[in-house]
């Protein structure tokens, strides 16, 4: 490390550790809203704890000199019982009462202090917990989508336990600080010039920790996707769902050594760090040693010369002892509370982020009935990053009480017209409107409260059956007969009711109790949670995959009946179900290639009909 390097890295560290220093003060709040009376708590038994060195170091040095005059004098008698009656032993024992006293509750004071502040901070941590959900929910899709996105996402999942730990730092700082200052006022009348030497001393330390302190931030976040990496690597190489792949891929190997690979990477990056740090480490120590024995033998000096006591050499000595060793830890404490924060403003940066979409400022209701239906007006999107037009130029209704088909082939723009619709994603070009009011007028929690979808990509919960389907619409979780007369409406309730504990029976293998469903039973479960919700638009993404054909056939059927007063959109490759559809559109590259009934596409021998002609050679 050279000494231009260093001082450059010296200013950009600070620089960067007093703008994450305005954190704290956010973060104590969040604390002191967590719990006033616990914090209170916290800040009154740090305070008393800090009291507690400086006055038994003092009491020593009374103790020392009342027994250094007692010995001046002739002994009252050989026996402990004439000193007693001689009333010389007085004095000492009541400094020894009192010092047993102050190191009794000083004891008691550590672990209460300690367990008031883990109850505060595992309250804490569950409100920060809470609110990282909340704030999750609240970001637009593409934000959550993107790699960048969920780098930060994982180091704010990760720093949020930081805010504990900084708390802890900041009260022993806190502490230190009132213990420091308590000691300096009884050293300022016999030696203030060398409380400044130690001080000084100390300031390569400083120096040096608030460099590695940055470079060891810097590395931390270099590292992000491998250590996401890694994190996946762990999951998939552990959980049900991938251990079958796992043995008969013969996985495990593979997967230990992407692992290894990965986490070496990261270990070399961390020891180099590491060996650096601990150098010159080993040489500011050795500085700061060098200042406390200086200061050490100045007043050991004095003491020769007859300057002080035998009592004041106690208690400076002692002082000093004590003062270099809070210099050291106020210091360090500082570096590494900053360097902490670093950490801390990953996670309330990420809180602080907020939706791009425009939430309108008058917003309009949403229309209900819908008497007109939906309409894509010349709408064009591209996804972040990407050049090419996932659609362009797009131009489509949906009438009321019309099932409308998506075709075409992966990437043909199907998923992303849903996204759209649901606002999940935000049109780049052209407008959707519903009964002629442009859904980007519309509040977005009311247009989604309006909209019943279920994805390809479904999500499994690891819950109970009846919570699987509830939460379609949380504010109707406990209403039971609905429940079952979504699941009806699915299929799921002959399912459900085969499960040994019914609706009650916690579906997945992560849980006690857990009991896993195929595919086509989870499907069901899913099919059911869309019903549930009850929305004046439905969405059926790949709703069938996992179905056998009968199934299949039954469950459109059913969805067909069902859905005549709602405006439905279906995606699905099995033209078994498309051709049921009131009308079908076929999408290439973002755009309409066709669009009509089943049997208006075959009479039309184009795309459609040579799907259609494809598929069905595949039964013959």
């Amino acid at each position: 490390m050279t000494a231009a390097s260093f001082t450059a890295g010296l200013r950009s560290a600070l620089r960067q550790r007093f703008r994450t220093l305005a954190l704290l003060p956010r973060l104590l709040h969040s604390f002191w809203q967590t719990s006033p009376a616990l914090s209170a708590a916290i800040i009154v038994l740090r305070l008393l704890r800090a009291a507690q060195p400086p006055l038994v170091l003092f009491i020593g040095k009374l103790i020392v000199d009342e027994i250094i005059l007692q010995t001046a004098s002739p002994a009252p008698g050989p026996t402990l019982a004439d000193w007693v009656e001689s009333g010389r032993l007085s004095a000492v024992a009541g400094w020894l009462l009192l010092e047993f006293l102050l190191v009794a509750t000083a004891n008691a004071l550590a672990r209460i202090g300690a367990f008031v502040e883990r109850v505060l901070t595992e309250r804490h941590d569950n409100a920060l917990g809470v609110a990282l959900i909340q704030q999750v929910a609240s970001l637009d899709l593409r934000d959550i989508e993107a790699s960048s996105a969920q780098d930060r996402l994982q180091r704010a999942r990760t720093q949020r336990f930081m805010g504990n730990q900084l708390l802890t730092s900041l009260l022993s700082q806190a502490q230190d600080f009132v213990s420091l200052i308590l000691f300096v006022i009884g050293l300022l009348s016999y030696a203030p010039l060398l409380i400044v030497l130690l001080l000084l001393a100390l300031l390569p330390t400083l120096a040096g920790e608030a460099h590695f302190n940055a470079k060891g931030y810097g590395l931390n976040v270099s590292v992000t996707p491998e250590r996401r990496q890694m994190d996946y690597i762990q999951i998939v190489g552990s959980v049900a769902e991938s251990a079958k792949e796992m043995k008969l891929f013969g996985l495990g190997a593979y997967l230990a050594g992407r692992f290894a690979e990965l986490a070496d990477k990261v270990h070399r990056g961390n020891r180099d760090l590491a060996a650096r740090r601990t150098l010159w480490g080993s040489l500011f120590g050795a500085i700061a040693s060098l200042a406390y024995y200086a200061a050490y033998a100045v007043i050991a000096w004095r003491a020769l010369k007859g300057e002080l006591g035998i009592g004041d050499l106690t208690f400076l000595a002692g002082s000093l002892l004590r003062l270099n060793g809070l210099f050291e830890r106020l210091i360090l404490g500082l570096t590494q509370i900053t360097s902490q924060t670093q950490y801390l403003d990953d996670f309330f940066s990420f809180m602080d982020l907020r939706s791009t979409m425009v939430a309108p400022s008058n917003p309009r209701p949403f229309p209900v009935p819908m008497r007109q239906g939906i309409v894509f007006d010349k709408v064009g999107f591209r996804y972040p990053g990407k050049g090419a037009w996932a659609l362009r130029d797009l131009s489509f209704s949906i009438p009321v009480g019309e099932t409308l088909a998506l075709v075409g082939e992966n990437g043909a723009g199907k998923t992303t017209i849903v996204k759209l619709l649901t606002r999940l994603y935000e049109p780049d070009e052209g407008r959707i409107l519903v009964d002629g009011i442009d859904i980007r007028d519309i509040d977005i929690a009311e247009l989604q409260h309006q909209v019943g979808a279920i994805f390809q990509d479904f999500v499994r919960y690891h819950m109970t059956a009846a919570e699987n389907i509830g939460i379609g619409r949380v504010g109707c979780l406990s209403d039971r007969p609905r429940v079952i007369e979504a699941a009806q409406k699915s299929l799921a309730h002959p399912l459900i009711e085969t499960l040994p504990e019914g609706y009650e029976q916690m579906l997945g293998r992560v849980f006690a109790r857990g009991l896993d469903l195929s595919g086509g039973e989870w499907q069901k479960i899913a099919i059911a949670r869309a019903y549930f919700r009850d929305a004046a638009i439905l969405i059926l993404d790949e709703p069938t995959a996992a179905l056998d054909a009968r199934a299949e056939a039954e469950i459109f059927e059913r969805f067909r009946n069902l859905s005549e007063a709602k405006t439905a959109l279906l995606i699905s490759h099995r033209f078994a179900t498309v051709r049921m559809a009131d009308r079908i559109l076929v999408l290439e590259n973002g755009a309409i290639l066709e669009s009509g009934s089943h049997e208006e596409l075959i009479a039309l021998h184009g795309r459609y009909a040579e799907l259609f002609a494809l598929q069905a050679a595949g039964f013959q």
